[in-house]
Formats: C-alpha cells, structure tokens, sequence
C-alpha cells in the first residue's frame, strides 16, 4: 500500500516538473517573438541605467552630441510620423534658427536614436535650454530603421513664432553632415540640402572642427 502511494507521488512530481519544462518553454518562445527583444540595445536600456533620446537637429552629427554628451551611442535611424522639421527661435551660438519639430499630420521627420547614459540627461537639457524655456521635453514615438516602435525623448522650440526663420549655412551643414554620417535616406538629406539658409560662414562656439564647410 506505502510503495503503491510512493509510486502515485512519484508520477504526480514527473508531471508537475514536465509542466514547468512546458511553460517555461512556451514563455521564452513567446518572448523571442518579441518585436523589441529583435532590437537588443532597446532591451539592454530597460536593464541599465539609459534612455532613448531622437535627435533632428545638430546632434545628428555624433561630433556635436559627444561633446556634452559622451555615452551617446547610435542605436538606429529613425522616423517620426505625424511631425515635420521646422526652424524657429535665433540662436546666438549658431547665427540663426533653431531647429525644431512641429505637429503636421500628414509629415514626419527623419533622424537618429541615440542611446544615453542617465547621468547625460541634466547635460542634454542644458544644451537644449530646457531651463531658459527654449525647449521643452517631450515624448516621441519613434519606428527605427528595423520597423520596430520604440518611445523617446526628444525636444520642441516653445518660443514664439519669429520673422526670420531661416538656419544658418554653418548649423545647416552640421545637419546635413550628420544626416549623411548616419545613413539617413537620400530624398530627406535632399529635402535638407534644399532648406534656405541666412548665409552665415563664420565661425561658432560649440568646439565643432567646421573645416568641411
């Protein structure tokens, strides 16, 4: 009677172990169909200590964005529907508008996904003038160059709306320079070379080697 239990207990522990073995298999396999876990830096952010930042603007060239943010790491080209690229607000550093992102339904705005150290977020706010309310943070969702959708920060020009709003030669060829390091599509960097400059050549104060103007 005592073996004929030992023998049931037994089978019951066979089968308990065989249905963990069964769902823990079901659980990776369902996860390895993942669409994030196919974009491993994105997954390694949730582990670590980073965000996703997309840039438009001059920090598409990895020179400019090292130079106050030096754990910037190029994860993907990016895409942002329902946004087009704009230009406002003069710069004194740059000789000219700002580039920014403005809600347009029917536009989106290419760019690059960067990914950085949390300890970098107080410097990228200050580059963008977060705390002179040039810029203000905001949430993008952005589709990278593998078709996956991943949220990140990013920054909008809140200041009003000025008469001249053309970029300078020199901050517009950061971007472009940048556009064309990072692979951008070709019909954007075209749209890029297209935008009208105020003409300004001359030297700016942001420690960038410029000599390829």
């Amino acid at each position: 009677m005592a073996q004929d239990q030992r023998k049931k207990s037994s089978g019951r522990c066979k089968c308990v172990v065989a249905l963990v073995i069964l769902a823990a298999a079901l659980i990776l396999k369902y996860f390895d169909v993942l669409p994030m876990v196919s974009l491993s830096p994105v997954s390694r952010m949730a582990q670590h200590n980073c965000f996703l930042y997309f840039a438009y603007g001059s920090n598409l060239l990895k020179e400019r964005i090292h130079i106050n943010n030096p754990s910037a790491k190029m994860i993907s080209v990016g895409k942002v529907e329902g946004y087009r690229l704009d230009f406002n607000h003069f710069s004194k550093r740059w000789k000219g508008a700002a580039a920014t992102i403005v809600e347009d339904p029917s536009s989106y705005v290419y760019g690059v996904l960067w990914e950085l150290a949390n300890e970098d977020m107080p410097h990228l706010d200050k580059q963008e003038g977060v705390h002179q309310n040039i810029y203000r943070v905001m949430d993008v969702e952005v589709e990278t160059d593998k078709g996956n959708h991943v949220p990140a920060r990013s920054y909008q020009v809140i200041r009003p709306l000025e008469d001249d709003r053309r970029p300078s030669y020199v901050y517009l060829d950061v971007i472009i320079r940048g556009a064309k390091e990072n692979g951008l599509p070709e019909d954007y960097i075209k749209f890029l070379e297209g935008i009208e400059h105020n003409g300004y050549k001359g030297s700016v104060e942001v420690g960038l080697n410029l000599t390829k103007q």
